[in-house]
C-alpha cells in the first residue's frame, strides 16, 4: 500500500518518523519559511483536525494533501501565523468533504464507525486527546451537523479561539459563539461518562481477551457491563448487527453463539485503537477486525468492532500515531 503522503513528507525532509514533538501539540518552533518544513512542523495537529471532523483516516489525508496544495502557493514570509492558517485552510476543506461524506453515509450498510487509527500509548495517557479521538466521541461527533462539528472540534479539543474558528468556517464570531455553546451543550448531554486509568482499563482488556478465546460466558459475563452497548461495523462486506446489541447477556451470546456456529478458533492480540484498548481479532489464525473497548467503573460498556476491510489498510500497514 502507498504510504500516506504526510508521512512521505515528513520523511523526505528528516529521513526519520513523526517530526512533531508529543509534548508540544503546536510542532516544533522553527524559523524556517521553507514551506514544507512549515507543514511538516504541523502535520500531526493538521492530521488530527481533519481526522476529528471526518472519522476517516483517508480523508484526512486528502485533506491534508489538498491543503498542502493550497499552501505551496501560499508565501509563509507573509503570513503572520502559519499554524492559524494552514488550520483554517485545513478545517475548510474537510467541511467540504464533511458535506459529501454525511451524504454517502446515509446510505451506509449498517452501522457506521470511525475508520480506526493504532495509536500510540502517549495518546492514551492524554486523557483530553484520548477522549477527543475516542471511538464514543466519534461517534457523538457525528450527531452534529458540519460547522457544528467543525467548531466544536477546533474550540474544544485544540482550544482555537473565536474569531479564528469564524474565519475557518466564514461565520461571525458571535454565530459562532452561538453554535459552539450548542454543540456543546448536544456533546455533554450525550458524552460517555468518566473512563477508567489505562492500567484498570488493560486488566478489563485482557479479562475480556481470556473470556473471548476460551468461551468462557460467565468470565464475558462478570467483564462486561449490564447495560453495554456493542456497535459493528460491516460496511455490507462483511456480517456485522444492523443495529447496536445491548445487554450483557445478548452481547455475550452474540460473540460466543456466533463463533461456535461457525466453528472459528478466536484470538485477539492487544493493542491501542484512538486512545482506546482494542483487541486484534483473528478467526482461525486470519484478521478479521478491530475492537476497541470503552471501560468505565472496572467493566466494558462499549464495544466497537470494526470489519469493514476497507476501514482497516491503516491497522495493518502502519505503526501507531501519535497525534496532534
Amino acid at each position: 500500500m502507498k504510504e500516506p503522503f504526510v508521512n512521505e513528507l515528513a520523511r523526505d525532509r528528516s529521513g526519520t518518523g513523526p517530526a512533531v514533538d508529543p509534548a508540544d501539540p503546536t510542532g516544533p518552533s522553527t524559523g524556517s519559511t521553507d514551506p514544507t518544513d512549515v507543514f511538516v512542523a504541523h502535520r500531526n495537529l493538521l492530521f488530527t483536525v481533519a481526522y476529528e471532523m471526518l472519522g476517516s483516516a483517508a480523508d484526512a489525508e486528502d485533506v491534508l494533501q489538498e491543503t498542502w496544495l493550497r499552501w505551496i502557493e501560499v508565501d509563509p514570509e507573509q503570513v503572520r501565523d502559519r499554524r492559524a492558517y494552514l488550520v483554517r485552510i485545513t478545517t475548510r476543506q474537510a467541511l467540504n468533504r464533511l458535506r459529501t461524506a454525511s451524504r454517502r453515509r446515509e446510505a451506509y450498510v449498517g452501522q457506521w464507525l470511525p475508520e480506526p487509527l493504532l495509536t500510540a500509548p502517549d495518546v492514551a495517557e492524554d486523557v483530553e486527546l484520548a477522549e477527543s479521538v475516542s471511538m464514543a466521541m466519534m461517534l457523538v461527533l457525528e450527531t452534529l451537523s458540519p460547522t457544528e462539528r467543525a467548531v466544536f472540534v477546533l474550540r474544544e479539543a485544540f482550544g482555537v479561539g473565536y474569531d479564528e474558528i469564524a474565519t475557518a468556517v466564514d461565520k461571525t464570531p458571535a454565530a459562532v459563539r452561538q453554535i459552539a455553546h450548542r454543540a456543546r451543550r448536544h456533546v455533554d448531554a450525550r458524552r460517555p461518562r468518566r473512563v477508567v486509568s489505562p492500567s484498570e482499563a488493560r486488566t478489563a482488556l485482557e479479562s475480556f481477551r481470556r473470556a473471548l478465546e476460551t468461551r468462557d460466558l460467565q468470565g464475558l459475563l462478570d467483564v462486561l457491563a449490564p447495560d453495554v452497548v456493542l456497535v459493528s461495523d460491516g460496511g455490507g462486506v462483511k456480517q456485522a448487527a444492523l443495529r447496536p446489541v445491548v445487554g450483557a447477556g445478548k452481547v455475550a451470546r452474540f460473540y460466543l453463539g456466533g463463533s461456535a456456529k461457525a466453528g472459528f478458533v478466536v484470538t485477539g492480540e492487544p493493542t491501542s485503537v484512538n486512545g482506546d484498548p482494542a483487541l486484534a481479532l483473528h478467526l482461525d489464525g486470519v484478521f478479521d477486525g478491530v475492537m476497541a473497548l470503552r471501560v468505565e467503573d472496572g467493566r466494558i460498556t462499549g464495544l466497537y468492532y470494526v470489519r469493514n476491510p476497507e476501514k482497516l489498510t491503516r491497522v495493518t500497514a502502519e505503526t501507531p500515531l501519535t497525534l496532534r
